[in-house]
């Protein structure tokens, strides 16, 4: 009976719908007209799309079983060995760096605008790393593995990303003086957007979202920043607001006449959770262990992804700039 009761609760916590049921329970419906009531009918809409997508995927006969078998066994593993991690290292950063930060924000709402910005650009920051330096890609390429793009993807991750991001994200909130009641509404309302901007063809065949996307960053975008075309490599590193990208160089909309291919540019098991999941880290290790000195050693470990002693580099910048020249 615990057994079926906890497979029930996992249900219940994958599709978001604790606060919707605890409010349905006790006939209060006025506050689904408080914060935590829009809150409570915001969190099930992305696992229900990401239903509704593989639903359609079966109707139009591509599926992609192969994509979200494996992220399924990714979900699993992370909820056993990270569960707690992440939000552990947000509340550490919090205690630790508050009394810090440069000035104190209010609740207001040109103050959220203020905390929006640098969260972006907290984003960008640990984005822009998790490309530009192996240790960090190792985190990071996980989520780049699958070799098509849906909702799913958005729960693909190695489980040490998030602690690794958030300890960025939110040293740079904290010290730039953000609350944490602001930092946490920026941080729900980023994640909700952020799984958004995964959704694959099956649901949004075009994902521009017509002007918006000269102004936001849209599911178009993050599907360039999820191909590896020479073209796409390290784009787009931004979640909702699209000008750190301008104003950093990395900014890059879809082309039509360049079908988009998914993944990451070694050769990769993308049915093998073993590979998908520890494939860089072992491939970082064989590098470093046959590294010849202790320089170049800790070279393939803080260079870019595809540096190499010999000097023959196949990283992202090379590989784009060569296409670009030609």
């Amino acid at each position: 009976m615990e057994v079926l009761n906890n497979l029930w609760n996992e249900i219940v916590g994958f599709f978001g719908v604790n606060q919707f049921l605890s409010i349905l329970e006790t006939n209060e419906f006025d506050k689904f007209l408080t914060y935590d009531g829009i809150v409570a009918l915001i969190i099930p809409v992305i696992p229900l799309l990401l239903f509704l997508e593989l639903f359609l995927g079966f109707v139009y006969k591509k599926p992609q079983t192969k994509v979200y078998k494996v992220i399924f066994l990714i979900y699993l593993f992370n909820r056993i060995v990270g569960r707690f991690i992440s939000i552990g290292m947000v509340a550490l950063c919090i205690g630790l760096l508050q009394p810090f930060a440069i000035f104190k924000t209010s609740n207001t709402w040109y103050w959220f605008i203020y905390g929006y910005i640098i969260w972006e650009f907290a984003h960008f920051i640990y984005h822009f790393l998790a490309h530009k330096v192996r240790l960090f890609w190792c985190l990071h390429a996980t989520h780049h593995s699958p070799e098509e793009m849906n909702l799913s993807v958005s729960h693909a991750h190695f489980f040490l990303e998030g602690p690794y991001a958030n300890f960025i994200r939110t040293s740079i909130c904290i010290i730039m003086g953000l609350s944490p009641e602001m930092l946490f509404t920026i941080m729900f309302i980023d994640g909700t957007y952020g799984a958004f901007i995964h959704i694959g063809e099956n649901l949004m065949k075009d994902a521009r979202l017509g002007f918006l996307n000269k102004f936001i960053l849209t599911p178009s975008h993050h599907r360039v920043h999820h191909a590896k075309n020479p073209l796409y490599l390290d784009t787009n590193y931004c979640n909702l607001l699209n000008f750190w990208d301008r104003i950093f160089g990395t900014y890059q909309e879809e082309d039509n006449t360049i079908e988009i291919e998914y993944g990451v540019t070694r050769e990769i098991k993308s049915g093998n959770f073993i590979d998908v999941y520890f494939g860089e880290i072992i491939n970082l290790s064989k590098d470093v262990f046959y590294a010849p000195g202790i320089i170049n050693k800790f070279k393939y470990i803080f260079y870019p992804p595809g540096w190499h002693h010999s000097g023959n580099h196949q990283t992202a910048k090379i590989i784009r700039a060569e296409y670009l020249k030609s």
